[in-house]
């Protein structure tokens, strides 16, 4: 499970959009926030995600046990 919540923190404390992420991960805004909604993402998706937000403990954002 993907703790949606915490992407949206880190969006934040980064000042970037969910539209800002969409483009650096190749797709459309409102394809990111489908892929929010549903909290699936493919492999490069996330590493994106953690280099652009430096994420350091990625497994407890996108390997999160409900």
């Amino acid at each position: 499970m993907i703790r949606t919540e915490k992407i949206e923190g880190l969006l934040a404390e980064h000042h970037l959009t969910k539209s800002d992420m969409a483009n650096k991960l190749g797709i459309t805004p409102k394809t990111f926030y489908l892929k929010m909604q549903k909290g699936v993402f493919g492999s490069d998706e996330i590493q994106i995600m953690i280099d652009v937000l430096n994420i350091k403990e990625p497994m407890d954002i996108f390997f999160a046990k409900e």
